[in-house]
């Protein structure tokens, strides 16, 4: 996400904040605003299989620099990172901030995006993968979701090393 300061202002006056904070209808409203304001956006993934394989800390560094280098433009002068792990392979300047998506926009309208693409992600798989009640708990470990698998069986999105005391693997 990189943003100028115009956009960033008008997106605090717009009530961009921490994507935990926002009501999924409010963060819907601000995806396109995002869109708009931003000087380049990207999103990158991770599979299930990757996690399982690589260690959740490792694919999530992955879906970053994905993230990274679907950017349309030049490489940024600095990467801020939310926490307080760095980004390993990333050899541009970077900062890690904790709680950043309260602090800086540029996090919190990263996240609004991300999250409004897992959340999309999981409506379409909750039509491919009914019995799971993905719709109603998004994919979180829930009681439900938990009751499910065992009823039904992982698919393959699911992360088998999360799984591992649910079906005492």
């Amino acid at each position: 996400m990189v943003l100028d300061p115009g956009s960033r202002q008008r997106l605090a006056a717009a009530g961009l904040t921490d994507s935990k904070a926002l009501s999924p209808k409010r963060r819907a409203q601000l995806v396109p605003l995002i869109q708009r304001q931003a000087q380049a956006w990207a999103l990158g993934q991770a599979s299930a299989r990757e996690i399982d394989e690589l260690g959740i800390r490792t694919a999530t560094e992955l879906a970053m620099l994905r993230a990274l280098q679907r950017l349309a433009c030049p490489q940024p002068e600095l990467v801020l990172v939310d926490g307080v792990l760095p980004l390993r392979l990333w050899s541009g300047e970077q900062r890690c901030v904790v709680r950043g998506d309260a602090q800086h926009q540029e996090i919190a309208a990263a996240s609004v995006l991300a999250k409004q693409a897992r959340d999309g992600l999981i409506q379409r798989l909750a039509h491919r993968h009914p019995g799971y009640g993905l719709e109603r708990h998004a994919g979180y470990g829930t009681a439900v979701h938990r009751e499910a698998v065992l009823a039904h069986g992982p698919t393959s999105l699911h992360r088998r090393s999360f799984l591992r005391k649910l079906l005492g693997a």
